[in-house]
């Protein structure tokens, strides 16, 4: 899956933990079962939390990467 292949977008660019995951715990629910939504933030701890976030409500991480300071995450939603 390309970088492109998504249907949502949430920018937590400039947010801290929690503020990142706890506006994912919203934003994932704007999209539908089997869709895909495009995480970009700032906060390295992303990079922890929202692997875990995927992995405890059963949601698919399909990409995580970082480019110019950013962390990108496409995570398809496989719950309601």
């Amino acid at each position: 899956m390309s970088d492109h292949d998504y249907h949502a977008e949430l920018d937590a660019r400039g947010l801290f933990c929690p503020e990142p995951v706890m506006l994912l715990h919203n934003r994932i629910d704007d999209v539908e079962v089997g869709q895909v939504l495009r995480v970009v933030a700032t906060d390295p701890s992303t990079t922890r939390d929202i692997p875990r976030f995927c992995q405890f409500l059963g949601h698919e991480l399909l990409s995580q990467q970082e480019a110019d300071g950013e962390f990108l995450f496409l995570i398809r939603r496989c719950q309601d």
